[in-house]
């Protein structure tokens, strides 16, 4: 299967994993007179919408380059990270402002039979970040790792809310602010999460070297091509789940134009052969004096 169709399977089970657990967080937390948990689900509601997002980014992302695009549409990516985070820096406010509504206003203890759906959430959620970010690995997704942190931080706000309610219970009457304090660190929580995923993907935009691993393979990879002398520059950038290869390599000084075609030509159908996520290598020739 290809990384682009594996990426779309995975944002599949996103959505559907998100739509479901909602719907559970948000009957739970109005029954349950837990707003920890209905926070919970703002945020789970929320990744609905920016998982969506993930799969048109990525559907469009696949498209072929064209006249108007010769090095193909892979930058959508980064701009639906974008995207995505500005649905949880929404999500956060709207659950900060309501926590602090709620620890001002007086209400009932949360329900002690929450703490076995949480229990449940947080469980499936981890599952669910741990099987995303291993996809996102393996097709070099940033947009499906902005998917999988979004995972990650409901787990971690369940666990918030886990807490809250726990406390609130155990404590008793004065305490009922606690399940509330506890969305409003959850809220606090996401907005770091924020961070964690736009650094990536504005370096992403930015072309920013961080393919040491990529480049080594390339180089180790080239001296196995009959001709190829040496290395020399090897400049990266990534677009969408694919890589675009700047390539300096050194042939002997006295070989014909060519020869040196035609290495150049081997040396580029094995590294897209061996290294499939390069989509395009463009090869400088250099004589070896």
């Amino acid at each position: 299967m290809s990384h682009e169709k594996e990426a779309i399977k995975t944002t599949y089970f996103s959505i559907i994993s998100n739509a479901l657990l909602a719907s559970i967080k948000w009957t739970a937390g109005y029954f349950g007179n837990s707003y920890a948990l209905i926070a919970d689900a703002i945020e789970s509601t929320t990744d609905i919408f920016s998982s969506a997002l993930v799969l048109f980014g990525i559907k469009y992302s696949s498209k072929p380059a064209d006249e108007k695009h010769p090095y193909g549409h892979g930058r959508i990516e980064p701009l639906v990270t974008f995207a995505v985070v500005g649905f949880l820096i929404i999500s956060s406010i709207i659950i900060a402002r309501q926590s602090i509504i709620n620890i001002q206003t007086p209400h009932q203890l949360p329900k002690a039979y929450t703490l076995i759906i949480l229990a449940g959430i947080i469980l499936w959620k981890e599952i669910s970040y741990r099987i995303v970010i291993r996809k996102s690995k393996e097709t070099k997704s940033s947009s499906l790792k902005a998917d999988a942190w979004h995972h990650r931080s409901d787990a971690i706000t369940s666990v918030a809310a886990f807490i809250g309610i726990s406390i609130a219970l155990i404590m008793g009457k004065g305490y009922e602010s606690a399940d509330d304090w506890a969305a409003l660190f959850a809220a606090g929580f996401i907005l770091y999460n924020c961070y964690l995923i736009f650094r990536p993907a504005l370096g992403e935009v930015m072309d920013e070297h961080t393919h040491d691993d990529i480049i080594a393979r390339i180089k180790e990879t080239s001296l196995e091509v009959e001709g190829v002398i040496d290395t020399e520059k090897c400049l990266i950038r990534k677009t969408g789940m694919k890589y675009h290869v700047d390539l300096h390599i050194t042939v002997k000084g006295d070989i014909s134009v060519k020869e040196g075609h035609q290495i150049s030509h081997r040396l580029k159908d094995k590294l897209k052969l061996e290294m499939p996520e390069i989509s395009n290598i463009l090869i400088h020739i250099e004589p070896n004096v």
